[in-house]
Order: C-alpha cells, then structure tokens, then sequence
C-alpha cells in the first residue's frame, strides 16, 4: 500500500486534509471515496483498517476530514449536512481532477447520508456503500435536540457526543428538517450495498431496513454480525473491506475491476509499506499478500511475518515437489501437508567451533503424507523433501545485492 497525505479546497476555499492509499502496485482499479463518521476523522480506525484493506485489494481510496475536524480547516459549529455532502462533491472534484474520478462512495454513519445525498452529483459514481447508516436525520436531531434552545439564542452550543465535546451551530440543526432522504435514495440510480450490524445501538438495523426499501435495485444488504456501531473491532472492518471489494467489482466499469498481473518476463516482487508501522502490502508475480509483524513486537498482525513467509516459501516448495514426484511414479498420494516452525537454536553441534554458544536458524519441517503408501513410498518421499529447490536455496551460498532505483 502506497499512503499519501494531500489535502484539497472546498466549496469555501478551505483546506480539507486528505489522505490516498494507492494499492502496492501503483495502479488501482478504481477510485472510491470514503466519508466518516459524525465528528469522527480520515485516522479513525475504521476509516484506516477499511481503506488498507481496499488498497490491498487494488482501489485507490480517498478519505479526508469534514470541514472543521480532524486537520480540516474552518469551524465545525459552522457547518450542516448540506456543508458536508458539499465536502464529499469537493473530494470526488479534486480525485478527478489529480488521480482518477471516483467510481465508488463509501459512507459510514452519517457519512453514509452524505454519500447517498452527493451522488447524484458525482456522474462518475457507478456504486454506493452505507455502513451504519441513517436512513433520515430524525435520530440526529433528537440527539441534539437539548442544545436547540441555546443555539436559537447564542448561535451554538457545546454538546457531550460519544464522549467528545463538539461545538454545532444553527446551519446543521436548520438542515435537520429540510432534507429529503428518501427522495434521494429512490432517486439514486447506482448500485447500492447496505451494511448494517442488527445489534447497533446507536443508529439501529431498521434504519438499515428502510433505506433497502426506498432505493431501487441493484441493491444489496450484508450483516455486519455483532460488529458494534463504530467497528471498533479490526476484524469487522476488514470484513466489511474485503465484501465491499468483492461486491464492487461487479460496477466499476468495463474498463476496470480486475487486477493488472505484472508482466510474465517481469519476475520481481515488489514490497511496499507506508510512514508508520510494519505492515507491508506485496505484489509476487500479481498476486497481492501482505506481511506484518505480531502485535507485541509493535505490529499490528493483519499478515504473516517474514519469518513466517520464508517458512511458508519451504513447505509450499516441499508440498509442490512432493506432489510432482509422486504423480511421476504413479504413487497413491492423495494429500501433503508440510508443517513448518523456524526457530533460533544454540549451535551445540556446529562443525565451526568458532560459533560455539552462538545461535542459528533452524527450519524444523514435518510431512503429512495421506494415501495407501508403504514404508519405503515414505521414506523416499523424506527423502525428496531435501532436494526441493528452495530447501536447496537455503543450504547453499545466497549472494543479495541492494542498489538504489533511479527516480
């Protein structure tokens, strides 16, 4: 994944504060834009797990902070709904006008409203995730109906929300009553997927139920089972990221939609990660993967480690070379599992006394071999493991050159 902090102007001529993950391999196949949560920020980890989780599967995602939070520039008290849906055309606006036009908006609670307000004015918006979404601003306005009074005579007023202090203004509680939610949901004229957790008690499920309702098909639901109404869980925004990827493919265009493989003379891997942490997006030959660290040695364990990766490179060798000899001899094999474990050892036995008390590393592999195979079958087997290419690799002389690559 390729993050990249920008920022772009909006309707006002405020800075808005932006961040674009690019997929590993540079080029996306498409664009989405995803707004936050009210008086939430592009670093709310929700925003962040699902927009990794797109970038790695080859979207470009734009999420930036309303006006007035997060490193946004103005007022939050001077700002509506309506500001908000603005911002959201202000985005799809500068991704067209730098990156590419956004085919995909994502929205989560109330800026899962915004979306489905601000798409009839993105003509490059082709599909439209809720998440957590209201299907009116009526649960809005009764949470902040207690701040009215004060804002009628003062102009504002603070309020306790979601345990943050917030200042709002006269334009949000006016937008309140004048927006037609449903009008603009059955006039959508896109693609919509709904993702709701029927345990929300925040913005609940029925909300989820009248949106589906009011928009007209394709549309399409998906549970966020026991996820709470912030995905405050890691695994629930990954899930959500990878049904939006699957779901979104299907309406980015003609043009887009499947993963460009690199070259087949081009035989690199190429490993990519941003400014802050071990999480690292890899393209092999095409295929995206992605390696981190466990999370008490700082990472935040959303992949293998490269230990782990190198073990895995052994034991898939083992089970491909396995498997070929076997079908060559015409063996019953019907199943290898190769079971890899590194580990660092003290070098009791080394032929290098120099290195007595020293530590190596040591790849301890065991076979799973199923099928009506004799003794002997087995043991020639064992035997073949060690002369799989990469267990060779491993024992022989292994030259690594490292250069600077040209700007």
């Amino acid at each position: 994944m390729h993050t990249i902090k920008t920022a772009f102007d909006n309707g006002r001529g405020q800075k808005l504060a932006a961040i674009l993950d690019r997929p590993v391999d540079d080029r996306p196949i498409a664009f989405a834009i995803f707004a936050h949560c009210f008086t939430c920020s592009k670093t709310f980890k929700a925003v962040r797990h699902i927009s990794r989780a797109l970038a790695a599967e080859g979207f470009a995602v734009l999420s930036f902070d309303f006006t007035g939070l997060g490193e946004s520039e103005g007022e939050f008290a001077d700002t509506s709904f309506l500001s908000n849906v603005d911002d959201v055309v202000a985005a799809a606006e500068f991704l067209g006008e730098t990156q590419g036009a956004p085919s995909v908006l994502i929205g989560h609670s109330l800026g899962g409203a915004a979306v489905l307000m601000a798409a009839s004015r993105i003509p490059s918006a082709t599909a439209v995730v809720t998440i957590a979404a209201p299907a009116s601003l009526d649960h809005l306005a009764e949470m902040l109906e207690p701040a009215r009074a004060e804002v009628e005579q003062t102009g504002s007023s603070e309020i306790l929300l979601a345990g943050r202090r917030i200042r709002i203004g006269r334009a949000l509680l006016d937008d309140l009553g004048q927006v037609g939610m449903t009008e603009a949901i059955a006039g959508l004229r896109r693609a919509l997927l709904v993702m709701h957790s029927p345990v929300d008690n925040v913005v609940g499920i029925s909300n989820a139920t009248a949106i589906f309702t009011a928009a007209k098909h394709p549309k399409s639901f998906v549970s966020l089972d026991r996820a709470d109404h912030l995905l405050g869980r890691a695994e629930d925004s990954r899930y959500a990221a990878g049904v939006i990827a699957n779901w979104a493919r299907k309406y980015i265009g003609e043009q887009q939609g499947e993963i460009k493989l690199a070259s087949p003379e081009d035989n690199r891997v190429v490993v990519r990660t941003g400014a802050t942490g071990f999480r690292s997006e890899i393209l092999a030959n095409g295929h995206p993967l992605v390696a981190d660290e466990p999370v008490s040695v700082g990472g935040t364990n959303t992949g293998p480690s490269p230990y782990e990766l190198l073990a895995a490179a052994l034991g898939a060798c083992t089970t491909m070379t396995l498997r070929m000899y076997a079908d060559r001899k015409g063996w019953p094999l019907e199943e290898v599992e190769v079971r890899v474990e590194h580990e660092k050892i003290h070098c009791a036995d080394c032929a290098d006394t120099s290195r007595a008390g020293s530590k190596i590393d040591q790849l301890s592999r065991e076979l799973v071999l199923e099928g009506p195979l004799d003794d002997e079958q087995k043991q020639r087997l064992v035997e073949i493991a060690d002369r799989c290419p990469v267990h060779r690799t491993l024992h022989s002389e292994i030259r690594v050159t490292t250069t600077l690559a040209e700007d």
